[in-house]
């Protein structure tokens, strides 16, 4: 009777054949904001420092003109967006916060950028890779 509300758990012959042989994938590299301001998750700028285990996969040429491009979209974009945060934190009160609107949509404008950017890089670069 002690077994009544236990729950055993049954495994199938697949489940055990997936177990034994996983796929490991490596690590991804992630590259940090090194800015000192971030709004919205969009960093100001980023270091052109190349990763070590980027070394044999992309040239560092073409990784240095890559975050060149990215940290030019973000110069451009992001001033406007501090300036409409600013004013959208002083007006906040008056519009019951839908003076932050501006600002998240300068957001996603400013993300979208930078996929746009990406994908020509990653269509026109590193494709090949």
């Amino acid at each position: 009777m002690a077994d009544f509300d236990t729950i055993y758990e049954e495994r199938d012959v697949d489940e055990d054949f997936s177990d034994n042989y996983t796929m490991h994938d490596r690590e991804p590299i992630c590259i940090r904001g090194a800015g000192n301001v971030t709004i919205f998750g969009l960093s100001n700028r980023f270091e052109t420092d190349f990763p070590k285990g980027l070394s044999a996969k992309v040239a560092p040429e073409e990784f240095k003109a890559t975050i060149t491009r990215i940290n030019k979209v973000l110069r451009k974009s992001l001033p406007v967006n501090v300036k409409w945060l600013f004013c959208g934190c002083i007006c906040c009160c008056c519009t019951l916060g839908c003076s932050l609107w501006p600002v998240v949509c300068l957001s996603k404008r400013t993300r979208h950028s930078l996929e746009k950017v990406l994908d020509w890089e990653n269509n026109n670069l590193y494709q090949k890779l």
